[in-house]
Formats: C-alpha cells, structure tokens, sequence
C-alpha cells in the first residue's frame, strides 16, 4: 500500500538523499525493503524560513540494509541538521531521559536514489470539482457528520486545510499529491493534478503539522481505497483504518522503547550500546555542522 509519512531527508554530494529512521519505528525501512519504487513530496516549507517555495516532487529507487547503526560517526552532517532543526531532539541525550530514548539512535540507514524531479506551484492543493468552499458552515457541518457516522479519520482530517494523498500512478509509480478532501457519502472526494494519472487501489492520506521548530508534532494517517468517481469529485478515497502516534509524549517514548524491543527480539538480536558522549557534542553544537 503506498503510505505517505513525515521525514527528514539529508542530501548528499552524490545527488542521493540519505533517510534514516529508528527501530521503533520501522515500517518505512520495512517498506522500502519489501517495494523499492518510493516518491518524496516537498509541500510544507513550515520551519524553512521561507514562506513560499515551490513544491518538489522527487520519484525514484531506495535501499535499505539490514544494519543498525548507533554511532554518529560518518553522519555528523545529518545529526547535526537534525538538533538544529529540532533543537527539542537534544533532550534526548540527556542522562535522566536516556533510559526511555535509546532507541531513537538505534537506526536503520535509507537511500534514496532520485529518478525524476518536477517542480508544482507553491502552496498548491488540488480540490475536488465539488468541494464546499473553505470555512464555510456548511463544510463543518459536513465533517461532523462524516465523525458522528464513524467515517475513519474524519475528526482528524477536518482539523487540517489540506492533507497529502499517497497512491498509485496508472504506471505503477508512487503519486504523491497535496490535496483538499472532503467528506460525501462512503468516504471523501479528493482530487489530483491534471497530469497525474492514478490507478484504483489502496491510498492513504497524511495530515501533520508541526512548529518552526519541528516541535509540539502531531500527524495521523488514513488508509484505504481508491476509486474513480465522477458523483465524488474527481476520486473517491474509502477509508478503512486510522493510523496516528501515542497521544501524551511519555506514552510515545514508552510505546518506542516496547517496539524497538520486539524489532531485536524477533530477530535475535542484543539491543547495541549507544556512544552518548558522541551524539552530546553534536547536540551542543549544532550549528557547527547544521544548515544556517
């Protein structure tokens, strides 16, 4: 199933795009090793310092090796961009938080080799042909009753202007869209750019946001099916499951460390030791290696 989820990508000198994710949570190495084809969107510049840039979409292959990789040594440029993007990360090298944040540099090493790159207008969100208009009334009245008839993630996808819709492309590609659903009867109307041509079948919707300190995070997914659909809009998206994280931060850091237990157990492995003194210094010191 094509599944959109956030990310912080690190380009290296080779034109490759470096993604590196924890144990915990495991599922984009886990699907990168089951289907290669991936897509990368570049549609929020929230935290960019620039408030309007065009949107990126990036197509292309990515691997991932089984290895785990707990020491910053060789990465000191990506860690670097990440504690001085998220400067609330550094927390988590701190000796009384250790204990319940180990996993988080317990990673698995993504790259991403792009293929093709497309530049969309900035701010560009793709509304079905039906849609009601923003802020309206009538919109919210909608939405509620799309939540009351238990429609999945309609509560959290009406908290949201626009969300991402992750398919697939009539070619069997990953299409990735920013776009504005809204809810009609049996799931909602969402709509694509006009040379994007997709392909029924399971989608999913993103909705995330975040501070211009990448902080007080909060993001859910929706997955389900999609159809074309000329009553709807353009398509139909038929929901059938809400993903989101943890709600309180302490339960996310609980919830972590069980999933990165079960990741090792299952494959027979000890849980590695992390070098704390290495990842300190970068998180002192960010903007020594960090993007300014």
């Amino acid at each position: 199933m094509p599944v959109a989820w956030p990310a912080s990508p690190f380009r290296r000198p080779d034109g490759t795009l470096l993604v590196t994710t924890s144990i915990a949570l495991a599922q984009k190495a886990l699907n990168v090793r089951r289907d290669g084809r991936v897509a990368m969107l570049f549609s929020d510049p929230t935290g960019s310092g620039d408030s309007s840039p065009v949107q990126i979409f990036i197509r292309g292959t990515a691997v991932c090796p089984p290895e785990l990789v707990t020491s910053p040594a060789g990465l000191e440029e990506y860690w670097s961009m990440l504690f001085w993007r998220q400067p609330s990360s550094r927390a988590y090298t701190l000796p009384g938080i250790r204990l319940l944040t180990d996993w988080y540099y317990i990673r698995m090493l993504i790259t991403v080799t792009p293929q093709s790159v497309a530049e969309r207008p900035a701010g560009s969100a793709t509304r079905p042909g039906q849609a009601l208009p923003p802020g309206s009334s009538e919109l919210a009245e909608s939405w509620k009753r799309a939540d009351e008839a238990g429609l999945a993630g309609a509560r959290e996808l009406a908290g949201y202007r626009t969300a991402v819709l992750a398919a697939r492309e009539a070619d069997g590609g990953i299409a990735l869209a920013r776009v504005v659903p809204q809810p009609v009867d049996g799931g909602y109307a969402v709509a694509t750019e006009g040379d994007t041509v997709l392909a029924s079948g399971p989608a999913s919707l993103l909705v995330h946001r975040h501070n211009d300190r990448l902080a007080r995070v909060r993001f859910a997914l929706v997955r389900g099916q999609i159809t074309p659909s000329a009553a709807a809009g353009d398509w139909l998206f038929t929901p059938d499951r809400l993903v989101r994280p943890a709600g309180s931060p302490l339960r996310f850091l609980l919830d972590s460390r069980a999933s990165a237990a079960r990741y090792l157990h299952k494959r027979g492995l000890e849980r590695p030791p992390v070098p704390w003194d290495a990842y300190r210094v970068l998180a002192r010191n960010p903007a020594d290696r960090g993007p300014g």
